[in-house]
């Protein structure tokens, strides 16, 4: 018979070709071929039960054949809740059937849901990110708009100039979709004191006949109004004729609200052309666009009133709002002699908004605003304005402290309406609290999306539920109110994996973010959603990767080395739901190494470069990279993440209870077993070294060896160690273990090597025929490629009783 040691080394020196001669055997490629045609038919634990083909294949290849017949025991592994520790599976201490009900998703893991936990917290992380990305974006397009303003030297270089255009256009209400550049470049050249101007020669005109056609329509409205009263009151008069009278009521309605659009279009018409005026003023071009000699396009004047203008367009207080309002006030007191120059006019109500802001009153009205500053200062005069304000005494108190006025509203000889300390302080108020009254409308628009998201059950309810639409929409930076429904069902039922689908066709990455954050398929209803991985895989791989980290921790550093593992996990498990590319997860090698790690994989030893080749792979071609390699698990690595041939997320490629990952783990386990069981016939030596040597990655302790026959014979075997030390309390043969075998160098691939080849060379000393067939049966009990463990036996007998 052929040395074990030389038998098993022709094996591992090319184990991928050794498993693709296996794979070529007639029987276990016609049951290869089975399992890979009809396992995506499977739909439920029942089901897969009742196929027995399927079933004993899988069974074999996590080396449960031997516990096929209790299918009722089987059935509650599989039907085991991965994710509750206190689940049937996981309260098993035989690993195996955890690792064969991970193989599978009959728990749901694959839920058709509108969105997932980690989309509801991308969208709000979206929602906050782009509320900050818009108040950034005014801030830096002002600022260059500012800059380059001083270097314009024609109309033309505005127009040209898609940030100076755009950020005018925004200021006077110019459809960018829709303009002249002939009218847009005359009015900018235009003088509004020259009668005889383009502004003037042409839309004072039309402006003049507007208001004419507005007057008259204003005219006919009134008339109209009259004839339905007094057709109202005939309907009421007895003997009228109802049918008639009413049938009149109807047609004049049918007017009213014609005159009505009529007006309001005359209105809009004016306004915009009253925007045409305000351009024409805005900037100092000649009437042929360019600039004279020393003029600037727009004065400080000028610019400033842009800016303005462009800032309060956003409905928020952005900080260069609060900074524009700030500038304001500081204006506005440092001049003001009485508490009228203060405020100027009731219609600027900036200075009121900014106190009751600063001081944090709520509501503030002009009439409250005077009695407060013009109030009794004596702290002792009980009825006065301050002391008479109950919930509010202090931040009355507080506003009347920041100025000087008198009870009249004057300030006396030399002194101002604040101290430059009193205006430090009020300014400070302001910048502090500008933005609370947004944070908490943000605050509640953010818990309103999530108490209503959960009663969005297909894309119709999203359409109608205000709270979960506008969010949404506003979340990636489209303005509801703007946005045709019709565009957004047609994102939202786009097919991502098609580049020609409708969200791709318009090139707006904002409508591509939201179709990314829901899961609705071509009907609108709740599909699987688009994921790296599945919540199983997620579960599964945190949890390994803690078991790895804390394998050979001493009781001194486990404490340690399990925080810090928990951290690596969450970071794992709170990140892999945000990637959305391969390039994207193989620029994170943190989330990586704890992908590897899980599968047994020394993330050290593996090279980005190498990485990004067995990522690339095209995983359905046999002869791509990973599948050419010999280390069967990283093609198990790659194919566990939901990607396509470009690189994007896509819906895993095999349909029912398993992902592509979860074959390929199942289908290279058989062939695994298939292998063992074959060398197993020629020489029980070679299959206990290559059981061992697939095994050695889940040694944690003595313990681990002990409680499996297989490994137990091999570490006996291996050190010359008599069968009778099995006989030993199990805490003495730990002891024996731990002596003569450092559990740590079984995780070294070199240290392994040389163990199992002394084991090859033991087993050939003390073994002869007859000693490999009780080699043999030792592979059959007890652990190892087949058995009933302990754990078994009584989570069997409890079966009934449950």
């Amino acid at each position: 018979m052929v040395s074990t040691s030389l038998s098993y080394n022709l094996i591992v020196r090319d184990m991928k070709k050794a498993l693709d001669h296996v794979s070529k055997q007639p029987e276990v490629a016609r049951d290869a071929a089975y399992y890979q045609d009809n396992i995506g038919k499977v739909k439920t634990a029942d089901e897969f039960l009742k196929n027995d083909r399927l079933y004993r294949y899988a069974m074999k290849a996590f080396g449960l054949e031997d516990m096929a017949y209790a299918k009722a025991f089987i059935g509650k592994v599989l039907r085991s809740n991965l994710s509750d520790p206190e689940s049937f599976a996981n309260k098993l201490t035989d690993t195996r059937y955890r690792e064969f009900a991970a193989a599978f998703s009959f728990t749901g893991s694959n839920v058709k849901v509108v969105q997932t936990a980690t989309q509801t917290d991308e969208t709000i992380g979206l929602y906050t990110k782009t509320i900050q990305q818009q108040a950034d974006g005014i801030k830096e397009e002002t600022r260059y708009y500012n800059v380059m303003m001083d270097k314009v030297k024609k109309a033309d270089d505005i127009l040209n100039n898609d940030r100076l255009r755009a950020y005018m256009f925004a200021v006077f209400d110019i459809d960018e979709h829709n303009w002249s550049r002939d009218t847009v470049r005359k009015l900018m050249s235009s003088d509004p004191n020259d009668p005889g101007s383009y502004i003037n020669t042409v839309w004072s005109a039309r402006r003049d006949d507007i208001r004419t056609r507005l007057g008259q329509s204003q005219t006919d409205l009134q008339t109209v109004r009259v004839t339905l009263a007094d057709l109202t009151a005939e309907l009421k008069a007895p003997g009228a004729d109802r049918v008639k009278v009413q049938g009149m009521i109807d047609q004049q309605n049918v007017l009213l609200k014609s005159i009505a659009s009529k007006i309001a279009s005359y209105n809009n018409s004016i306004a915009a052309i009253g925007k045409y005026y305000d351009l024409a003023a805005a900037y100092q071009f000649s009437a042929n666009g360019t600039l004279a000699p020393g003029v600037m396009a727009q004065t400080d004047a000028e610019k400033k009133k842009a800016n303005e203008t462009y800032v309060f367009k956003n409905p928020r207080v952005t900080p260069s709002a609060a900074l524009l309002n700030k500038q304001y006030f500081e204006q506005k007191v440092a001049s003001a002699r009485s508490i009228d120059e203060l405020f100027a006019s009731p219609l600027d109500d900036r200075i009121y908004k900014f106190l009751d802001t600063a001081f944090g009153i709520g509501a503030l009205v002009p009439a409250t605003l005077e009695n407060i500053l013009t109030s009794d200062r004596d702290p002792n005069n009980l009825k006065s304005y301050v002391n008479m304000a109950g919930a509010k005494k202090q931040q009355y108190r507080n506003l009347m402290n920041a100025f000087n006025f008198n009870r009249d509203g004057t300030l006396n000889p030399g002194v101002a309406a604040q101290t430059a300390a009193q205006t430090k302080l009020t300014t400070n108020f302001y910048m502090g609290a500008y933005n609370d009254a947004d944070d908490a409308a943000d605050e509640a628009a953010i818990n309103q999306f999530k108490r209503n998201l959960p009663t969005v059950k297909d894309l119709d309810t999203f359409m109608r539920t205000a709270n979960v639409y506008n969010f949404a929409l506003k979340a990636v930076g489209l303005d509801p109110a703007a946005e045709n429904t019709l565009t957004i069902r047609n994102v939202l039922t786009s097919d991502l994996q098609n580049p020609k689908s409708y969200v791709y066709r318009l090139k707006d990455e904002r409508y591509l973010k939201l179709a990314r954050e829901f899961n609705f398929d071509a009907k609108g209803k709740p599909s699987e959603p688009l994921v790296a991985q599945s919540d199983i895989t997620i579960t599964q791989t945190a949890k390994q990767y803690i078991v790895e980290k804390l394998k050979f921790a001493s009781n001194a550093d486990k404490g340690a080395t399990r925080t810090k593992a928990e951290k690596e996990a969450k970071y794992y498990q709170d990140t892999i739901g945000k990637i959305k590319t391969v390039d994207q997860l193989l620029g994170d090698r943190k989330l990586l190494n704890v992908v590897m790690t899980a599968k047994g994989i020394d993330p050290t030893r593996v090279t980005d470069a190498y990485l990004k080749k067995i990522f690339k792979s095209d995983l359905k071609d046999p002869k791509s990279f990973a599948n050419s390699e010999r280390d069967l698990r990283f093609s198990e690595l790659a194919a566990s993440f939901n990607f396509d041939a470009r690189g994007n997320l896509a819906h895993a490629a095999i349909s029912g209870v398993q992902g592509l990952g979860q074959l390929l783990e199942t289908q290279h386990n058989y062939l695994q077993q298939a292998l063992e069981s074959q060398q197993g016939e020629d020489n029980p030596g070679v299959r206990l070294a290559l059981y061992f040597e697939r095994k050695a990655g889940d040694i944690r302790s003595a313990y681990d060896i002990l409680a499996d026959g297989a490994l137990s014979k091999v570490f006996r075997t291996a050190f010359r160690l008599p069968d009778e030390v099995a006989n030993m309390k199990i805490e003495q043969q730990a002891k024996v273990v731990d002596k003569y075998l450092n559990l740590k160098d079984l995780s070294d691939p070199q240290k392994l090597k040389s163990f199992i080849n002394r084991f090859n060379a033991m087993y050939d000393m003390q073994n002869d025929q007859a000693d490999s067939n009780a080699a043999l049966a030792t592979l059959s009990r007890g652990g190892g490629a087949g058995g009933i463990s302990s754990s078994t036996l009584m989570a069997l007998s409890q079966l009934g009783r449950r």
